[in-house]
């Protein structure tokens, strides 16, 4: 069995990883290739990105007739467009106003709030993308940025969770546990899951996520950020594909979101993962390899290989542990290990599993 991933970031390569138990030859082809894939008649598709450029690389495999879920990207992609989607489901989110050609920054503030958040429809992760506009600063709306955006209500949120779940192609979806996430400056830095203090919120959320995946008759792994607002959620944004806030599955569960994805668009069985146990995800951000985290027995490093860069996500390290006092130890040892900037995401790991 052959799956072609259109995209060979760090995402294609652990699905690559994932494929080699079941025999699954995954094939990522990087977004700017000069090779022109030939997937079989057989062969399937998968993105690893929502949007991409049309070159020929990407065109061999966009148009290939067994890319799955060949209609939901483009919908997804334009924050737009899944914004209508989640308002047609009745779904809960926060306010929000498409920005057209006619619409004043003081239509934004009268209709959303003081404060009012601007994301291009369309990229823009990692906290770019985005701007604030606050009425107490008088803050313009750049034109440019008119047609290319929508408004968001400034949310004051609890926390913010996620969801990850499958879907296979007769409708049967399974669900991970709800995950608590930290962001710095827009991108995730670190993930835990299970929360037994999330458990109550699991049925809202798999509803939710639920709704969407049957209404998209989607195949394979979905993302879905949320805010949490005492015991309601509202839908932050959509990922149709594995997500940064899952990686713990691989530390933490019988079966990861990647492999849960290819086993989905290859029609494999997808029974309900098994959790093994309370799983802390550490996103690295702009920091070189350092090999004394291999010292850590808990410690599994996934390194991708990139060119470290500020606030580049270049690797990331799970710890499944026996308890949550078992962190207490490891965050001695990692804290000096790890650049500047840590100890307070280290310290928010620490107090969200009460550990002493």
């Amino acid at each position: 069995m052959k799956v072609w991933i259109l995209g060979a970031g760090q995402l294609g390569a652990m699905l690559r990883h994932a494929g080699m138990p079941l025999d699954i030859d995954v094939c990522p082809v990087a977004l700017d290739s000069t090779e022109i894939p030939a997937p079989g008649a057989d062969d399937i598709i998968s993105p690893e990105i929502e949007h991409w450029p049309d070159t020929p690389a990407t065109r061999a495999l966009a148009e290939h007739p067994n890319l799955v879920n060949r209609t939901v990207f483009a919908r997804l992609a334009d924050r737009l467009t899944q914004k209508q989607l989640i308002d047609s489901l009745g779904l809960a989110t926060a306010p929000w106003r498409e920005v057209d050609e006619s619409i004043t920054v003081g239509t934004l503030y009268q209709t959303l709030g003081k404060k009012v958040l601007l994301k291009q429809r369309r990229g823009g992760y990692d906290g770019r993308g985005q701007l604030w506009l606050k009425q107490a600063d008088n803050t313009a709306l750049p034109d440019d940025w008119r047609g290319a955006v929508i408004a968001e209500q400034a949310i004051a949120f609890d926390e913010e969770v996620s969801l990850v779940g499958m879907r296979d192609a007769q409708g049967h979806k399974v669900f991970y546990p709800l995950t608590l996430n930290l962001h710095v400056d827009g991108i995730l830095t670190a993930s835990i899951s299970p929360l037994p203090r999330l458990a109550t919120l699991q049925a809202q959320a798999e509803g939710m996520l639920g709704a969407l995946l049957d209404a998209l008759d989607y195949v394979g792994v979905m993302a879905m950020e949320c805010f949490r607002l005492g015991d309601r959620l509202l839908i932050n944004e959509l990922a149709p594909r594995v997500h940064n806030s899952g990686h713990w599955t691989q530390a933490g569960a019988s079966r990861s979101q990647f492999e849960s994805h290819l086993r989905a668009i290859c029609g494999l069985p997808l029974p309900t993962p098994t959790v093994k146990g309370l799983t802390v995800m550490i996103n690295l951000l702009g920091v070189h390899r350092d090999d004394r985290w291999l010292t850590i027995p808990a410690a599994e490093l996934y390194w991708y290989g990139k060119e470290v860069r500020p606030a580049r996500k270049v690797g990331h390290i799970n710890l499944c542990l026996a308890d949550a006092n078992a962190f207490a130890a490891i965050r001695k040892t990692l804290t000096p290990l790890l650049s500047d900037g840590y100890e307070q995401v280290l310290a928010w790991v620490a107090d969200n599993i009460g550990a002493n």
